[in-house]
């Protein structure tokens, strides 16, 4: 089933919206190419209600909030949620500023979110209502190791039940959970937090593979969790000459 999650993007090239932050938004344009879908970026109000009309797919990401994106997020989400479109939420940041906490909890109570994609420390913002983040990265306190995993599947399991949504939380080990089954994933390489942009591109490819595949979203967002960590080994394992 996994497998097929990649084919079906290719075969039906899936048309993705991202209202993403400024840092990463080229990067999240050609990894949306690099598995063979198709990107849109805007963020101004007065384009984002056609845009949504005409894409599956909506990936919001909050890593780069300003009073005018906000606005589009809430019109694009409606606007999507009224059309049955695979909508997103990338929460980047969520509990290291009222700002970023509260834009992502009012988004969670006016717009259906398929999944929600987040490290650690940012889902639990969400789940709690408040937290602290290191940044835009997750607290090392808030880790997920093998000794917490049971705890963790508990919690991941409880959320999506919760919020009826796909929980999607990304890190040294990343679990997908829609409420009765958890993916446990162990691939990637850490240098991948060391740079910038690689949460940002996986929302921006999980999109792509929940709109290419509504019928198997659980196992489409792990599908595109386990891609991402192998591009991370695979790249990881190259040298270059300069």
């Amino acid at each position: 089933m996994l497998g097929n999650c990649l084919e079906n993007v290719k075969k039906n090239v899936p048309l993705v919206y991202n209202i993403t932050n400024y840092v990463t938004v080229n990067d999240v344009a050609n990894a949306l190419l690099a598995c063979g879908a198709s990107p849109i970026m805007s963020d101004d109000p007065e384009d984002v209600v056609e845009i949504t009309s005409i894409c599956k797919g909506l990936n919001i990401n909050i890593g780069t909030l300003n009073k005018r994106s906000i606005e589009g997020m809430f019109l694009a989400g409606a606007r999507a949620n009224e059309l049955g479109h695979v909508v997103l939420l990338d929460p980047v940041g969520a509990g290291a500023s009222s700002l970023r906490t509260n834009t992502a909890l009012e988004l969670m109570e006016k717009v259906h979110f398929d999944v929600i994609r987040g490290n650690i420390s940012e889902i639990k913002t969400l789940a709690n209502g408040n937290g602290t983040t290191k940044g835009v990265d997750a607290d090392a306190a808030d880790a997920v190791t093998e000794e917490n995993l049971d705890s963790m599947v508990c919690f991941v399991k409880t959320f999506a039940k919760q919020v009826g949504s796909v929980i999607a939380i990304t890190g040294a080990i990343d679990l997908v959970s829609d409420g009765e089954t958890c993916f446990v994933i162990r691939n990637g390489r850490p240098e991948m937090s060391k740079i910038t942009g690689t949460g940002c591109q996986l929302s921006g490819i999980m999109t792509a593979y929940l709109t290419a595949n509504p019928e198997n979203k659980t196992e489409a967002a792990a599908a595109a969790v386990c891609l991402m960590g192998l591009a991370g080994e695979v790249g990881s394992g190259r040298s270059w000459c300069l």
